[in-house]
């Protein structure tokens, strides 16, 4: 398995497993399942409401000696009720308890958007916090204090946009080190990965498939189907492989993480053999060519009328 080095030398598997929307019940299976067929590392959030369950799997393979921690690469994020710098590690605490952890191996800035603590997901304007009075560079600060407190190796972000990961660096003691973003054919995000390139930050694909399977309401009307496209249909009956699998090995083969979610043992292994898939410089270019700066995950859902969030200024486009 590919792995890319981080600033102190450990190694992040290219691939992951994504648990965003994997449901209670299922979630223990698949993480079982996903070790028993060789993966190792499992991207994981507090708001995706389902890690207890991972933590009872991670333990249950622990101590049955399927695997050792040390294997183990675990990625949580900080969800955007807890932006104040104190309360990050609040934050960390519930999900290293729930995951049954004494530390994480990455920890993220979910989104560049603060919550009131006691909004989980706003519904107006009121449930939200500007940035002028929750700045970037405070939750930063508690990310670094949980680091150098050891509850987390690594620390990075997620949907920040080149803008927002220089102003965060410009005053860092411990620079970012990762961006998880939406990436596949559709949004390619070129000068952001060159930028993270530049910068030695490690990106990480999130929704590489399209995420079919996300709620209706966060849907688009006639939503590009990833699966369908001539291109990757063709390259992929050309290797006697899945649409899926060539969206998992493009992804690899442009130098980023990818973190497929699946609760299905056959599309697991499927996922896991994607990884190691070598396609052709003609290949890429063909792919490469489908750019569209088509996003699945629009943040609108943050740009409530009232408050500081538009869409254009969460990604400043």
């Amino acid at each position: 398995m590919k792995t890319y080095p981080l600033s102190n030398g450990d190694q992040m598997p290219a691939l992951g497993l994504g648990t965003w929307k994997s449901e209670p019940g299922e979630v223990y299976k698949a993480i079982r399942t996903a070790i028993s067929v060789g993966y190792r590392h499992f991207d994981c959030a507090y708001i995706y409401q389902n890690e207890v369950e991972i933590g009872a799997a991670l333990n249950d393979a622990i101590m049955t000696g399927e695997v050792n921690r040390e294997e183990l690469w675990i990625t949580s994020k900080l969800w955007n009720t807890h932006h104040h710098e104190a309360e990050v590690k609040e934050c960390l605490n519930i999900t290293l308890k729930s995951l049954q952890l004494d530390y994480l191996d990455l920890y993220l800035i979910h989104w560049p958007v603060a919550h009131r603590k006691d909004v989980i997901f706003p519904q107006d304007a009121s449930g939200l916090i500007s940035l002028s009075d929750i700045p970037l560079e405070d939750t930063w600060r508690g990310m670094e204090s949980v680091q150098s407190a050891g509850l987390t190796k690594h620390i990075g972000v997620s949907n920040f946009s080149v803008k927002k990961i220089k102003q965060v660096n410009l005053s860092a003691t411990q620079k970012i080190e990762v961006n998880q973003v939406e990436l596949h054919p559709l949004l390619q995000q070129k000068e952001l990965l060159q930028f993270c390139k530049e910068e030695n930050i490690v990106v990480t694909a999130y929704s590489p498939l399209g995420s079919r399977d996300r709620a209706a309401q966060m849907k688009a009307d006639n939503e590009p189907d990833l699966f369908e496209i001539p291109i990757i249909k063709k390259i992929a009956e050309k290797h006697g492989y899945s649409p899926a699998q060539i969206l998992v090995a493009w992804a690899v083969n442009r130098d980023t993480v990818v973190i497929p979610k699946s609760t299905n043992e056959g599309r697991l292994k499927q996922n896991q053999e994607a990884a190691n898939i070598k396609l052709s410089s003609d290949e890429m270019d063909s792919i490469n060519s489908l750019d569209k700066h088509f996003r699945y995950v629009t943040g609108e859902f943050f740009a409530l009328p009232g408050s500081d969030y538009t869409v254009s200024n969460l990604w400043d486009e």
